[in-house]
């Protein structure tokens, strides 16, 4: 249970997503201006589309071809129902090949492939550029093998790159408009110039998404949901969302929330007493803590695949908030019906079928714990009020609440805990205790630093592997560790932090020399994507 979509009291952009790896950043770009945004597999029914009422339908980019007979499209009679309902539709790169070949246009293979920041130049007056722009040229980030030839009936050019292709095409008649490049990204400095001057001089949005309307809706919703005598079951990680989720819903129903904190053995260095403090000292909320260490490395022994670990997590958590509830019967005299998650939007984003897979249920970039992992004969129903929002809006939601800042501000820890930071079998030897002791090193030298609120994300992750090293002139064969911290928006892109180099090297030596068994150091360098900021 999560905010109707439809209740929002905001015009709604939505984006059919093709499979482009920025058509999160397009949902996040479009959020950023204060108006509601929402992705939807591009193959999805018309139905689906149309009951959502959108204002404007954004086609994404996407890696496939029109040529390719299982490449994928949105459904039959969409076009005509954005037309007849005078809804405008933007393609965005292939967006804008599927509009013009399904159109009757004609797309073929370039001549010249354009990837990368390109020049365009802005040749006729047009909706999708102001009237200053014309003549002029800009820097693009463009990412296309195809390029129409062809245009359909009632479409003109407006710009072409430095290599004579089609960038944006329009119909203004039909409210049917096409970029070649991606506009959402950094990449294209004026991107968001144009989408600015797009959804609200040309197509006329309304800038009506506000966290204090969410907060409002779903007080509402939660109270509509759950009965007068009815209580609820709040799973708390210590994390922002589930403490964000918890707070709101103890707005809407008061002491008939119950709030359970699980140690599953899988947790940073000193998190259980830390956290425990900070729900009574600072947050005031009835919080029970459960220890279920063993219960949780007994079903983790041996288990190497991330998968599985996800998925066993995820049936173990449910199990304990099975018990707590039972328990609750027993002292309440009625069972609790409801299990709160502080589930995000890129969770689900991340835990949906990609477009064209031919699949209707959860791909494996990952099976998010509240989305994937959890097991089918759940007994207790969902609340998940954040379910719609992206991290950044969840702070501001929480500071509309007062949660102290400096919670707020906590990095995000995955849910399955220190299982996705030791690569392989998280029982093994002593990988936990390592682990926990580097990482406590790492996040402290970035806190002393004053790097700590700059940064996203940090943390270490075990590897399964030794190597030889020199200590105390005798040589040892230890273990290896990956420092990692990145920086982000909203966790659906991220790149890596460039630290100086004497940090590194202070953080390598007070590990090496502080941390038994250790001999290792190295920093993980990659972005998302390619990489996930998780390991696992």
């Amino acid at each position: 249970m999560a905010i109707d979509p439809k209740q929002v009291k905001s015009d709604l952009v939505l984006i059919l997503d093709f499979g482009s790896q920025y058509t999160h950043l397009i949902t996040r770009r479009i959020r950023s201006l204060s108006v509601f945004s929402l992705c939807l597999n591009g193959t999805s029914s018309l139905q689906s589309i149309t009951e959502l009422n959108p204002s404007l339908v954004i086609l994404s980019g996407g890696p496939h071809s029109v040529h390719t007979p299982d490449s994928p499209s949105f459904p039959d009679g969409f076009l005509q129902w954005a037309q007849s309902n005078a809804v405008p539709v933007l393609g965005i790169c292939y967006g804008l090949q599927l509009l013009v070949s399904r159109l009757g246009g004609e797309v073929r293979v370039g001549n010249t492939q354009e990837y990368g920041r390109m020049e365009i130049k802005v040749e006729n007056a047009s909706a999708l550029f102001p009237v200053e722009k014309v003549g002029h040229s800009q820097l693009v980030w463009m990412s296309h093998g195809d390029e129409a030839v062809t245009l359909p009936s009632g479409f003109n050019v407006v710009a072409r790159s430095q290599q004579g292709a089609v960038a944006a095409i329009q119909n203004p008649s039909a409210k049917f408009y096409g970029l070649q490049y991606h506009p959402e990204v950094t990449h294209t400095p004026e991107g968001m110039e144009t989408l600015k001057h797009f959804l609200f001089d040309v197509c006329g949005i309304s800038a009506g998404w506000k966290m204090e309307d969410v907060l409002e809706e779903e007080i509402k919703v939660i109270n509509n949901t759950v009965g007068p005598d009815e209580h609820v079951i709040c799973a708390l990680s210590g994390g922002v969302d589930s403490t964000v989720a918890a707070t709101i819903v103890h707005k809407a129903i008061g002491d008939r929330l119950h709030c359970v904190f699980v140690d599953n053995g899988l947790l940073r260095y000193k998190e259980q007493e830390r956290v425990m403090e900070t729900f009574k000292k600072d947050l005031h909320l009835p919080v029970e803590c459960v220890d279920a260490a063993d219960q949780f490395l007994t079903k983790l022994k041996g288990v190497t695949d991330p998968e599985v670990k996800r998925k066993i997590i995820g049936k173990e958590f449910i199990c304990i908030f099975d018990a707590f509830a039972q328990k609750l019967e027993k002292e309440l005299g009625s069972r609790p019906s409801y299990l709160v998650q502080g589930t995000l939007y890129p969770d689900v984003i991340e835990s949906c079928p990609p477009p064209g897979s031919g699949k209707t249920h959860s791909h494996t970039i990952k099976s998010h714990h509240n989305v994937g992992g959890l097991p089918k004969d759940m007994k207790l129903k969902l609340i998940e009020p954040l379910k719609l929002l992206f991290k950044d809006e969840v702070r501001q939601l929480g500071r509309i609440m007062d949660v102290p800042e400096g919670f707020l501000k906590r990095h995000p820890f995955p849910g399955p805990g220190l299982a996705v930071r030791v690569l392989g079998d998280v029982t093994e030897g002593n990988a936990l205790d390592v682990l926990r002791q580097v990482d406590e090193i790492f996040i402290q030298s970035i806190k002393d630093a004053g790097l700590y609120d700059v940064i996203w994300q940090a943390f270490a992750v075990f590897l399964p592997v030794r190597s030889v090293g020199v200590q105390g002139d005798q040589r040892t064969h230890s273990h290896v560790v990956a420092l990692r911290a990145v920086t982000s928006q909203d966790g659906m892109t991220a790149d890596w932090y460039y630290f100086e180099h004497k940090f590194l090297d202070d953080v390598s030596r007070k590990i090496c020399n502080g941390v038994r068994g250790v001999n290792r150091v190295v920093q993980d360098i990659t972005s998302k994507p390619p990489s996930t900021i998780e390991w696992e």
